[in-house]
């Protein structure tokens, strides 16, 4: 990667603009006469020279109101640099600066640039490293080919991410991997296609309109990131319809699959759109996710050769291009080993191995989902498994960094309850997410319902077993409950300012469509930060009215409603509102909090609260609630992160609106279609299915369905409930966001208290059961270095290469994942020795799962049978 002294010098084949960088970067690296500037800016010195040159444009009067605006947005934005805000607000609130500018002449001169790339790019680096500042509006995006390939690429995602998502293990293919055979596909059609076509609204459609670019590519990538999720309606087929649930024959018709399955993926689309003021277009919601997509993206579409300094004293010349192959091909042949040549390098309980007959050891260090809290300070050789809570080099440290110190707390908590046997959780394992019966194993619940209603039997009930949660599993719902209200707080106390800018642009649009011409905006600059360079190049484009989403999603409750009225569900069809309107109500709150945080806080359990105390004793209408209160809102946070992508790199936005709403409906229709296929299969649904095909996630989704529909949350966290104090996190996470703010006015200077995040730390706690501290240790270690070290020290080196290591790596797992599973799996290859077996029987794993203390010799624990709540 590092050139030699001669390719340093040498500037062949680069463009004028190029090379000028390369020698910015140079001057820097060498002599670092600008470094405070991009030090202090979080700029390259590409960009500073860049501001430099147009600094005549920003004079001191609109600077005051640019850095104002700038300063109130992002007072509370960790994305933003801290010691900037200090220095911000020196400028605009001591006297002197302004009154005597020419004695303040650094402070001065870093403002006007500051305000300067905020108003012509975007406010942060980690946005500038991959979005582009500039535009082509006559780019063709939305062409022939983009239209074949993407539906294409769509139906077989949809159809094998489907079809494969009820086989143990499942298998699926990623959106990286569209993505990345998208540009072949593309370069293909641009070979081999003729440029003839026909012309519509005086516009010429060709079937080759020319080069294959980036905005076509982009449109091909979002048409299959709206597709390859699996339809949530599965679930609830399944359980309706296969004979050992609730048997109903509706379900199994494809009129009824279809109208759930178009209802609840249309309802997030309209969501998304009617929201996308308050979550996408403001440019403080940077939607940190978003930014691998479009880097891999811009590695296939850009050649910059540039040197850049880089670490260990040398330079660097790679293209993005250059590099994602090269990586990929280093991470395709290395998972080979973890993924199936030495499965052990996954699961690498080394420490385990020490004392494996030491139940409370074993227990305190065991990698094994289900069975250990994970304390290892290297648990795994497998990118995958580092990757499996948070995506490091994508995800912001402090949102790292937050989630562990919220696992910290619950490690503590898992502790303290299970070591004293609180609830009995020490007859179970530590960390387990299932429900368990008071004889220490899995809870059937079959065995308590009765009739063809599949309804709850008391009788059945008190002869069997109340239910039970692990240690691990009481830790989560404690903060999961904790979360919803951490989350609402926190987005109403540190940013009302954001939300209340965002009525504010609804409200003027509204009144300008209303009185059919622009209303003039009190401040000439007012919109200069919140709607950054990318609002104002999109603004060159046609809008989606508002009432385009509108409509999307009154059919979308319409067929809904259908579904749930037409049929004999024994629902009323106002479950489908009362969803959508907790939806509403959540859907700004947990997207705010994900568009800057890129952490999203998912509402099933609330749901199903919520779902169960409403209607209690019906296992479906809680189920259809989760649908369109849950369900929907994760699948509209997915639809936004899109209308972000599609934003970021300035694609129509009416174009976008098809690009996602045609392949959503053909891919629903379906996934739809496949559900009476798979219960077609021998003995689907139990561990005797041919295919593997035994559903886990419908099996996790009947035990739901009952607890919190049939027995409802009344039974297990109502009043004398066994868990109802867990409801104490409620006010817990209202508390924890009210002594955060105390600490900000307390501390005001202080980095380690604007570091904090509470519904990140919150969220923190829902990172147990199944997993343990192991899956985000190295997370830690990982993102460290490339956000606190290398970003800070090589900001141009990171902004080429962070994202590009990002998507490559996850695109080499993905590909290799499927050849695997369908070249090895499927024929029943493989390589049997210890690396791939390493669990001995007196270990954990071997046993089974370590228990703390023995069921008791009678065969149950807690309360006599026939004395239960």
């Amino acid at each position: 990667m590092g050139i030699t002294e001669h390719e340093k010098s040498s500037t062949e084949g680069i463009g004028e603009k190029e090379k000028n960088a390369g020698t910015v970067d140079v001057l820097y690296a060498e002599d670092g006469a600008i470094d405070d500037l991009t030090k202090h800016g979080d700029m390259t010195a590409t960009e500073l020279i860049d501001a430099e040159e147009q600094l005549e444009t920003m004079p001191l009067d609109r600077t005051v109101a640019v850095i104002s605006q700038l300063y109130k947005l992002h007072e509370s934005d960790q994305n933003f640099d801290f010691e900037l805000l200090f220095r911000m607000d020196k400028f605009l609130h001591d006297p002197e600066v302004l009154q005597h500018p020419e004695q303040h002449g650094a402070l001065v001169h870093e403002m006007r640039l500051e305000a300067l790339i905020a108003t012509t790019n975007s406010p942060y680096a980690i946005v500038r490293a991959v979005a582009p500042a500039t535009d082509d509006p006559d780019m063709p995006a939305l062409t022939i080919r983009v239209w074949v390939i993407g539906l294409v690429y769509s139906c077989i995602g949809a159809f094998v991410n489907q079809l494969f998502v009820f086989r143990n293990p499942p298998v699926s293919l990623s959106v990286s991997t569209a993505q990345l055979l998208a540009y072949p596909a593309g370069k293909l059609f641009e070979k081999i296609l003729p440029d003839v076509g026909i012309t519509l609204f005086g516009k010429r459609h060709s079937l080759n309109p020319g080069r294959f670019n980036l905005k076509e590519h982009m449109l091909i990538t979002i048409m299959a990131n709206v597709s390859f999720g699996s339809a949530y309606t599965a679930d609830i087929v399944f359980v309706q319809a296969l004979p050992f649930y609730f048997d109903q024959a509706y379900a199994r018709g494809f009129s009824y699959q279809a109208l759930n399955t178009l209802g609840s993926n249309l309802v997030g689309y309209g969501l998304a759109g009617l929201t996308r003021r308050f979550i996408v277009y403001p440019s403080y919601c940077v939607w940190p996710g978003s930014l691998s997509t479009i880097a891999m993206n811009k590695a296939f579409h850009t050649n910059d050769s540039s040197p850049i300094p880089g670490p260990f004293g040398r330079m660097y010349r790679w293209t993005m291009r250059r590099a994602f192959y090269i990586i990929f091909l280093v991470g395709f042949v290395y998972w080979w080993f973890p993924g199936f040549i030495w499965q052990n390098l996954t699961y690498f309980n080394w420490m385990e191995w020490i004392a494996p007959s030491n139940v409370v050891y074993a227990q305190m260090v065991s990698s094994n989902l289900d069975q250990g809290l994970g304390i290892n300070p290297w648990p795994s050789f497998d990118w995958n498994f580092i990757q499996a809570q948070v995506t490091p080099l994508v995800t912001p440290l402090y949102t790292v960094m937050n989630k562990f110190l919220g696992m910290l707390f619950g490690l503590f908590m898992i502790c303290g309850i299970y070591y004293t046997n609180t609830f009995n959780t020490a007859y179970l394992p530590i960390n387990d997410n299932h429900v368990w019966a008071n004889n220490g194993k899995r809870y059937n619940v079959t065995r308590i319902l009765s009739g063809p209603q599949r309804l709850f039997d008391n009788d059945k009930y008190q002869q069997y077993s109340e239910p039970y949660m692990a240690a691990g599993n009481m830790v989560v719902y404690f903060w999961f409950f904790a979360v919803y209200s951490a989350t609402i707080t926190y987005v109403v106390i540190f940013h009302r300012h954001e939300i209340a800018y965002s009525f504010r642009m609804v409200f003027r649009d509204l009144l300008s469509v209303f009185k059919r011409r622009n209303v003039e905006q009190t401040d000439e600059h007012a919109d200069d930060i919140a709607e950054d360079i990318h609002y104002r190049l999109m603004k060159s484009y046609k809008e989606v009215p508002e009432w385009w989403y509108f409509i999307i999603l009154c059919g979308a409750l319409a067929l809904g409603m259908a579904g749930v009225g037409a049929y004999d569900t024994g629902v009323t069809m106002a479950v489908v509102i009362y969803g959508v309107i907790m939806a509403l109500i959540f859907m700004v709150p947990i997207g705010l909090v994900y568009a800057v945080t890129y952490n999203e806080v998912t509402l099933n359990v609330l749901a199903e609260f919520i779902g169960g105390a409403m209607i209690p004793g019906n296992a479906l209408a809680m189920s259809y609630f989760k649908m369109y209160g849950y369900i929907t809102t994760a699948q509209a946070i997915g639809f936004a992160s899109d209308l972000k992508l599609a934003h970021y790199v300035h694609i129509a936005p009416r174009l976008t609106f098809w690009a996602q709403l045609i392949p959503t409906i053909v891919c629903s229709l379906l996934q739809a279609g496949i559900f009476d296929f798979v219960m077609g299969f021998k003995n689907v649904c139990t561990n005797e299915a041919s295919f593997g095909m035994s559903c886990p996630g419908v099996n996790t989704f009947f035990t739901a369905a009952v607890f919190y529909g049939t027995l409802g949350p009344k039974r297990v966290f109502g009043t004398g409930g066994r868990y109802t104090c867990l409801l104490i996190g409620f006010p817990v996470g209202f508390l924890m966001v009210l002594m955060y703010w105390g600490l900000k006015k307390a501390f005001p200077k202080s980095k380690l208290v604007r570091a904090l995040h509470p519904a990140l730390i919150a969220s923190g706690g829902l990172q147990w059961a199944p997993y343990n501290l192991s899956h985000m240790v190295q997370a830690v270690y990982v993102s460290f270095l490339s956000w606190a070290v290398i970003k800070k020290r090589y900001l141009a080196f990171w902004s080429r290469y962070n994202y590009i290591l990002a998507t490559s790596l996850n695109a080499a797992i993905a590909i290799l994942a499927v050849i695997i599973f369908f070249g090895l799996s499927i024929p029943n290859v493989t390589i049997d020795w210890w690396g791939n077996n390493p669990d001995k029987e007196d270990s954990c794993a071997g046993r089974g799962g370590c228990r703390y203390m023995a069921v008791p010799e009678k065969g149950y624990f807690g309360p006599e049978k026939g004395h239960f709540r």
